[in-house]
């Protein structure tokens, strides 16, 4: 009986892991027709056929690039969405502006987020978390009749409770607030926190937490907006989350240097747009925004450009392509990673090659290490090639900007890595206004004098389990 039962349990075992490799190979299968990166795909295609026991419950966490079951107006996927859509593009049609033929930039810019390039706005550049908080209360408290609310990172610290606090005092006034964060990003908030919120009549969701279950396994993705709307007449977006080190109270990081952009006029509409369509997915709601818009004297030309995994393509991928395709004198972009794929890293490359002036703005220091190690591997294909990069001096370097030639400026949420290419929900506002053009230069023009010029010796000569370390993490790029 021993025996028979001993060749029972190695034939259970035999059919086990047979059966795993068979899923593994379907798995392959899978990664071949959908994976986006074929430096993914063949992790993912090498990893299922030799470890699949492991590989398999990854893929299915890691391993999706589209995000399903996600619905929006901008491109009429759902009828009531759609017909909010129209509306507002009806009514911002008065002040959309037309764009040249040859304005190749903003016309993909246009394709791709699915929102117009308009006048009649006013663009405020806010410099660091002081500056920039000190607009966010005030847009929270001046609301009257709602607030929009999305952030990746809200923490319970001396700083989230304070807009815990005021999204409170407004709800119980009477105000609408409807708060969205991102289930991963703000992993650590307590629940007492979300449970404080909605006692006091705050509608709060999960982006993470949703009514289909099998989009529960879309753990790769994020939403990495950071979006505060008042009334339908100012909204905020940028870099900076919820958070004290976004203050420069983190003894880590020290000074926070980050960039978010206040706007008034009728791209508000475009941004609410966008937190109209994340919200619909979270809560299978569509709330009552106010849609009209009036011009601003100030009269700036600007447009909202969201990106992200539901797309029909890789959209900031694209688009940041595109900025170094169609740049001539320069291409200045400051991000806290870079990680660029082949596709970015080539038109970069050319950028720089027939004379543009490539610059790119990374940290000196790291909150992620695996994306602050890989940055390292692209030294030997980005320097040589003429793109210069540059490392921020005075505490942590977070801002998402980008300055093409003297004609477009951009301040958003989307870094320079594969997450943001193509796995994160990402907001930016583009602008050609020459005032804010020349404000953003400025801005970055200073930011540079406080930084170091990188050396390709600056990896060369490091130790070799140093740079070993730099190659196997940009393995893990696809995921990261």
């Amino acid at each position: 009986m021993f025996v028979h039962g001993f060749e029972a349990e190695s034939w259970y075992g035999v059919t086990m892991v047979v059966a795993f490799y068979v899923v593994g190979a379907l798995h392959m299968l899978h990664a071949l027709m959908h994976v986006r990166t074929s430096q993914g795909t063949i992790a993912w295609v090498i990893s299922l056929l030799t470890v699949p026991f492991v590989a398999i419950p990854l893929y299915w966490m890691l391993g999706r690039t589209r995000f399903s079951g996600y619905v929006g107006g901008r491109r009429k996927k759902d009828e009531r969405l759609g017909r909010i859509a129209e509306s507002m593009h009806e009514r911002l049609r008065a002040l959309e502006v037309d764009i040249p033929d040859d304005d190749a930039f903003e016309r993909a810019a246009r394709i791709l987020g699915g929102l117009p390039f308009t006048r009649g706005n006013r663009l405020r550049l806010l410099i660091d978390g002081d500056e920039t908080f000190e607009r966010i209360f005030e847009a929270i408290d001046n609301a009257k009749s709602y607030l929009c609310v999305n952030f990746f990172i809200i923490k319970s610290d001396t700083l989230g409770t304070r807009f815990q606090q005021a999204l409170i005092e407004r709800a119980r006034a009477g105000v609408k607030v409807y708060f969205l964060f991102d289930e991963i990003g703000s992993h650590k908030l307590p629940r007492h926190y979300l449970k404080d919120l909605r006692e006091a009549g705050v509608e709060c969701h999960s982006f993470g937490i949703n009514r289909f279950w099998w989009s529960r396994l879309q753990m790769n993705f994020r939403n990495h907006r950071k979006i505060v709307i008042s009334d339908g007449e100012v909204a905020l977006i940028g870099g900076l989350n919820v958070g004290d080190e976004y203050l420069g109270r983190n003894q880590r990081f020290g000074e926070w240097r980050d960039t978010h952009l206040e706007m008034r006029g009728p791209v508000v509409q475009a941004v609410q747009m966008v937190f109209l369509e994340d919200w619909f997915w979270a809560a299978n709601q569509v709330p009552d925004l106010h849609w009209d818009t009036q011009a601003e004297t100030a009269d700036q030309v600007a447009a909202v450009i969201p990106t992200g995994p539901a797309d029909p393509g890789d959209s900031w991928q694209l688009i940041v392509a595109e900025a170094a395709n169609s740049a001539r004198q320069k291409l200045w972009i400051a991000s806290p990673y870079f990680v660029p794929d082949e596709g970015v890293l080539t038109a970069l490359q050319t950028a720089a090659i027939r004379g543009v002036d490539v610059r790119i703005l990374l940290p000196e220091r790291a909150d992620h290490l695996l994306v602050w190690l890989s940055a390292f591997s692209y030294y030997d294909q980005s320097i040589p090639y003429g793109i210069r990069l540059f490392r921020y001096q005075r505490g942590f370097l977070h801002q998402k900007v980008m300055l093409i030639d003297k004609r477009l400026a951009s301040v958003g949420t989307a870094n320079l890595d594969n997450r943001s290419f193509r796995l994160n929900f990402e907001i930016t506002a583009f602008s050609n206004d020459e005032a804010f053009v020349a404000e953003v230069t400025d801005m970055l023009t200073a930011d540079f004098a406080r930084s170091e010029e990188s050396l390709l010796s600056d990896f060369t000569r490091k130790p070799f389990l140093f740079r070993a370390a730099c190659r196997a993490a940009r393995l893990f790029a696809p995921i990261q």
